[in-house]
């Protein structure tokens, strides 16, 4: 099965996630910058990892914009966030990304990252100055809060190869063959 693994990665933790799912399924990997329709269509199994703002998957309209166009193949996504896995998570991410249609077409997962504010580009480094400022006028935090504001002046990284397992267990059982076995 010819399979693409395609990112869209702000600080690298996305793009390492990317890089060791395309090695476990011996798959091609590419930024989504460089991707199109064209380019998924010549594949069986796309998979799209983007990092996540604001629960947002970034740059998960060019999946979106193509899902008609690829027809049955199987579409796997994971969102990479620094935040622990909690219970909903999965779906909270499908209802701010995807509409109920979109949901039958995609196997979505969630991959815990990190944190590198020094690795954001401008706006999200403005974006994330104002959540910070948000965050310390708060009288009560909670424990991931806390970590968050630890997490500004230095950098933390939860991505763990084995976190990918699930996500390529699932490639492998669910979608071989070409045609969408979401379940």
């Amino acid at each position: 099965m010819k399979t693409i693994v395609v990112f869209k990665s702000t600080s690298g933790f996305t793009e390492r996630y990317a890089a060791w799912i395309a090695e476990e399924l011996g798959a091609d990997l590419l930024c989504a910058e460089k991707a199109d329709g064209a380019i998924l269509a010549g594949y069986d199994l796309v998979i799209f990892g983007g990092c996540l703002h604001a629960v947002g998957i970034s740059g998960i309209g060019l999946i979106k914009r193509n899902l008609d166009a690829l027809g049955a193949r199987p579409i796997l996504v994971f969102g990479v966030g620094a935040s622990p896995w909690k219970e909903g998570i999965i779906g909270e991410l499908e209802e701010r990304n995807f509409t109920q249609d979109e949901r039958s077409k995609i196997k979505l997962f969630y991959l815990r990252g990190g944190f590198d504010f020094e690795k954001l580009g401008p706006l999200l480094k403005l974006m994330m100055i104002f959540f910070r400022i948000g965050l310390g006028l708060k009288r009560e935090r909670t424990i991931e809060e806390e970590g968050m504001l630890a997490a500004y002046q230095r950098p933390v990284d939860f991505s763990r190869r084995e976190s990918i397992a699930e996500l390529v267990d699932y490639a492998e059982t669910h979608c071989r063959g070409g045609s969408r076995r979401l379940g």
